[in-house]
C-alpha cells in the first residue's frame, strides 16, 4: 500500500472510542465482578500485544482497557433488594398477549443478556416494568405483557 498521502504521525491502529452509556452504571455485585474481570483481561491482552509489537491489537486492547477501565470506575453497586415490586435486581415474570411467558432478571447494561435472561434495567421493557407488582399490566412496544412473579 502506498504511504504517499498519509502523515508520518498518523497512528494507522488508532480506533475511535467506544461509546459510553448516559444512562448511570448501576451494576449487580455479579456485575461488579464481571467488570473487574474485563478490566484484567484487557490489561493482559495490552501487556501481550505489547510484547508481540502488534500495532493493531495493541490499538484494540487500548480502547477496550479505557473503556472498561472507565465502566468499573463508573460502576454504583447496587444490591438487589427485597421487594413486593420490580426494581434493579428484581427477577420478574411476565405473560404476554400471545400467551409466551418470559422470565428476566433486570441488571446493569453490561451485564444484560436476554439469552440467559438478564435485561438492562434501561432497557424498555425494563423501564415499563419498573415499579409495577405481580398483576400489573405494562404497555411494551404495542403489547400488552402481565406481571405474573416478582422476586
Amino acid at each position: 500500500m502506498s504511504r504517499a498521502f498519509v502523515k508520518e504521525s498518523e497512528d494507522e491502529a488508532d480506533l475511535p472510542d467506544r461509546p459510553v452509556s448516559p444512562h448511570p452504571n448501576l451494576v449487580t455485585p455479579e456485575g461488579l465482578a464481571a467488570l473487574e474481570a474485563k478490566v484484567a483481561a484487557w490489561r493482559e491482552a495490552y501487556a501481550a500485544a505489547q510484547r508481540a509489537e502488534d500495532r493493531a491489537a495493541l490499538a484494540r486492547a487500548a480502547r477496550e482497557l479505557r473503556y472498561w477501565t472507565a465502566r468499573r470506575g463508573s460502576a454504583q453497586p447496587t444490591a438487589p433488594a427485597e421487594s413486593d415490586t420490580v426494581r434493579f435486581g428484581s427477577t420478574v415474570s411476565i405473560e404476554r398477549g400471545d400467551g409466551r411467558r418470559q422470565t428476566y432478571r433486570l441488571v446493569g447494561e453490561d451485564e444484560a443478556d436476554p439469552s440467559q435472561g438478564t435485561i438492562s434495567y434501561a432497557s424498555p421493557l425494563a423501564r415499563a416494568l419498573i415499579g409495577k407488582a405481580e398483576g400489573d399490566t405494562a404497555a411494551v412496544a404495542g403489547d400488552t405483557v402481565e406481571i405474573t412473579g416478582v422476586a
